[in-house]
């Protein structure tokens, strides 16, 4: 019996806990490193991982001779060689592997001990989805199940008497031929939205966009691995706002001053016109920098909150990023007015290491 295809399947499942091992060793660096989002595939992400070795095949006579492209002389210089003098410290292997973006939700819930969320309210929508779950006699060749049809074939030979193990060649009959079959699924569908809002003006430089981006990508990962169906909107703001594509979102730089409530503003008509709160589970995130016109505009932030926000909401969650020109107090003024409300989670990031304390905070909940 060959089992090859079985061993090598078993060494790949093995490789493939090693990797999530040490992800998860060094998720807190993971989850700062920026150059993960642009390596993001439909649904694969490129992490490189270091210190992993594969076992390889190496061809020659390991004579130590030969510069590469043919024969050569010990010592013999080759063309094209980097400028410079040579390391004198073995380099550091990194082996990029690709792991799906809900493997990756599954080991930060872990390490976060992020309990699952508990989607709320009439949310579900039901979706029919076809699964290949029976086999039948007929069908299109395109759906013929090769191993029962073989099997069967087989069976049909050895019974009557003509299998010739010294000749075993199977030939089939149309009584041998099975074909996949379907069947409709009815399947609830959860369904999310998310609501990016983040101030923009002129105190929000690069460093703080790219804090929010990253915060953003581990955000969408946890409620993507939770929810079947997940639409995510933006909304930018400096005095006035407006909603805009994901790109604009994260490059977008005005050099006005900063009205929060005008964000708020343009949610609460975001949401009242396409996401009814008995249909979808609604998740709301406020970056800035703390910085805000007014105090009454504040006030005025806390009343859009209480009022028509939170109500609908799963949860509203206010980032709080470092800036040397931000004045850093929107976020007190959200404890003492809403520090009681059960759906409003607030945290601080300085610099890309509270990230990983932050996610946690908005998510231990589970809501």
């Amino acid at each position: 019996m060959d089992i090859g295809p079985l061993k090598i399947e078993k060494d790949h499942q093995r490789f493939r806990q090693i990797v999530k091992g040490r992800i998860r060793k060094d998720l807190r660096r993971f989850l700062t490193r920026g150059e993960l989002i642009g390596k993001e595939g439909k649904h694969l992400v490129s992490i490189p991982v270091p210190g992993i070795e594969l076992p390889h095949f190496r061809y020659g006579d390991n004579n130590d001779q030969g510069v590469g492209q043919g024969d050569g002389d010990a010592g013999q210089a080759v063309d094209g060689a980097g400028v410079g003098p040579g390391g004198t410290e073995p380099g550091r292997h990194l082996l990029e592997v690709e792991i799906s973006l809900e493997e990756l939700a599954d080991i930060l819930g872990e390490e976060l001990q992020l309990p699952r969320i508990e989607p709320k309210g009439q949310h579900n929508i039901t979706a029919v989805k076809e699964r290949y779950s029976s086999i039948r006699q007929t069908g299109p060749e395109s759906l013929r199940h090769f191993k029962r049809t073989f099997r069967r074939a087989l069976r049909r030979l050895i019974m009557s008497g003509v299998y010739d193990p010294d000749n075993p060649r199977i030939i089939f009959e149309r009584s041998d031929k099975l074909y996949r079959s379907w069947k409709p699924i009815r399947k609830p569908q959860s369904n999310a939205v998310i609501v990016y809002m983040m101030d923009v003006s002129g105190s929000m430089g690069h460093e703080q966009k790219e804090l929010v981006r990253l915060e953003a990508f581990w955000i969408d990962a946890w409620l993507r691995r939770n929810y079947d169906g997940i639409e995510s909107r933006y909304i930018v703001h400096d005095v006035r706002a407006q909603e805009v594509d994901r790109e604009t979102f994260f490059h977008l730089r005005e050099d006005g001053g900063t009205k929060i409530s005008s964000a708020f503003r343009c949610c609460q008509e975001l949401l009242d016109k396409h996401y009814a709160a008995s249909e979808w589970n609604i998740y709301l995130f406020h970056f800035s920098d703390g910085d805000n016109s007014s105090e009454a505009d504040s006030r005025e932030c806390c009343q859009i909150l209480r009022e028509a926000l939170l109500p609908v909401s799963n949860q509203f969650g206010y980032c709080q990023v470092a800036s040397a020109y931000g004045s850093g107090h929107f976020i007190n003024v959200l404890r003492e007015q809403l520090g009681t409300a059960e759906n409003v989670v607030t945290s601080r990031v300085n610099t890309k290491d509270d990230i990983y304390d932050s996610i946690k905070a908005f998510f231990a909940k589970g809501r």
